[in-house]
């Protein structure tokens, strides 16, 4: 018997190693190559330590460097940017909006209630392929093309619905007995909603935040086709354009792309013990 429970444990942590190193080999060899210099990138056969490592690359990307790159610098701060800009407005609009619509969802019965709720399953089984032409025609109708606020508007029809359906999930398992002692004791629904059930629903509320803001964040496809002033595009788009009179720049991109990966990094690392806690656990007993 501990032979076999030996093996199983030893089978699980070779199969956890395998799942860590196929998800983090990519991104070690895109850190790697940001720290090379192109002769040893491109040296055979290949090193996957560089034996040379510099970090003019992200001084170059930061903060200007010769003819070649002070280009590709300027437009990745300007991108940076715009990333920014987009993803807190489109998360802090979506939680905003988002919480509330799953609150109604989750705790209160209306007409049409199901139907609603199948809806926002609806929105998020679409494909973004289908939904570009009638889009791009809308904004350019109404003058949004190269805009920031169409993307912050694209964004929002996607971003939205996964925020109400992961929100409406987190609240209807909190348990009612909750909220049902706040009423007697004089609350409101709205009072009830603010003061008990959102501080509840913090570690829930925390890592929808984290993947509203990293789809935000990531986002491609949308930004390729509505943006093509260097004013509007984003993180994502911009990193795919580096290029020299050689061809494509690989190395201001890996430097781009470990750069562009900070952000969800940090945040998911800030909000760690919010995510890890059940603040629901033993809150009604029986």
């Amino acid at each position: 018997m501990k032979r076999s429970i030996n093996f199983k444990q030893v089978l699980v942590y070779f199969l956890a190693f395998l799942i860590v190193l196929y998800v983090m080999a990519p991104y070690c060899w895109l850190v790697l190559s940001s720290l090379s210099t192109k002769a040893d990138l491109l040296t055979t056969p290949l090193k996957w330590i560089p034996p040379h490592i510099t970090f003019d690359n992200y001084k170059a990307i930061l903060f200007g460097g010769n003819d070649s790159t002070s280009d590709a610098g300027s437009q990745f701060i300007s991108a940076l940017k715009n990333s920014f800009i987009i993803s807190i407005v489109v998360t802090a609009l979506a939680l905003f909006l988002g919480i509330l619509a799953a609150y109604a969802l989750a705790r209160l019965n209306f007409r049409g209630r199901k139907p609603a709720i199948l809806t926002v399953l609806l929105v998020q089984m679409i494909p973004p392929i289908a939904l570009i032409v009638p889009l791009y025609i809308i904004m350019s109708k109404a003058s949004l093309m190269n805009n920031k606020y169409s993307l912050i508007i694209i964004y929002l029809s996607f971003v939205l619905p996964f925020v109400i359906w992961i929100m409406k999930s987190y609240l209807a398992n909190i348990p009612a007995e909750i909220e049902e002692a706040a009423r007697i004791d004089g609350c409101s629904k709205l009072r009830a909603f603010l003061t008990i059930i959102l501080p509840i629903s913090l570690s829930g509320l925390a890592a929808t935040t984290i993947f509203a803001f990293i789809m935000s964040w990531n986002e491609f496809f949308y930004a390729l086709n509505f943006t093509t002033t260097l004013a509007s595009k984003t993180l994502p788009v911009v990193i795919t354009e580096f290029s020299s009179k050689h061809g494509a720049d690989y190395i201001m991109t890996s430097t781009g792309g470990v750069i562009a990966s900070l952000p969800p990094v940090l945040l998911a690392f800030f909000f760690q013990r919010y995510i890890l806690s059940g603040l629901t656990n033993g809150a009604v007993k029986g």
